[in-house]
C-alpha cells in the first residue's frame, strides 16, 4: 500500500513531477495547468517502462485538486487501482518479456 510519507512535499509539486512504483504498479504524479485552474494529473500503468515509453492504452490517469488534499485523494485512488486491478500489477513482470533492448535482441 502506497503510504503519504511515500510522496515528496507539495513544494516538490510546484517545481517538477514524481515517478515511483509499488508491487508491479508504476505512477506519476504532476501539477498541470486546466483552463485557469492547476490540478493535480496522476497516472498509473504497469511496469516495466516508463511514462514516456508505455503505450497510453496502458495508462489510467485521474485529476485532484493541486493542494495537499489533493495528493491525499491521489494516493487513495492508486492504492484502490492497486488492489482493484491487482491481477494487472501482480502480471506485470511478464512485461519483461517484450523488451526487446537494440543488443542482444538484434544480434
Amino acid at each position: 500500500m502506497i503510504q503519504r510519507e511515500d510522496i515528496l512535499s507539495m513544494e516538490y509539486f510546484k517545481k517538477t513531477d514524481y515517478t515511483g512504483c509499488h508491487q508491479g504498479m508504476r505512477y506519476r504524479l504532476w501539477g498541470e495547468e486546466q483552463g485557469e485552474r492547476k490540478v493535480m494529473r496522476c497516472c498509473v500503468w504497469p511496469e516495466p517502462f516508463n511514462f514516456f515509453t508505455t503505450p497510453e492504452e496502458e495508462k489510467i490517469y485521474e485529476d485532484f485538486t493541486f493542494d495537499e488534499d489533493g495528493i491525499v485523494d491521489a494516493i487513495s485512488w492508486m492504492n484502490d487501482r492497486l488492489f482493484a486491478e491487482k491481477d494487472r500489477w501482480d502480471k506485470a513482470k511478464e512485461n519483461w518479456d517484450r523488451y526487446t533492448g537494440s543488443s542482444s535482441a538484434e544480434e
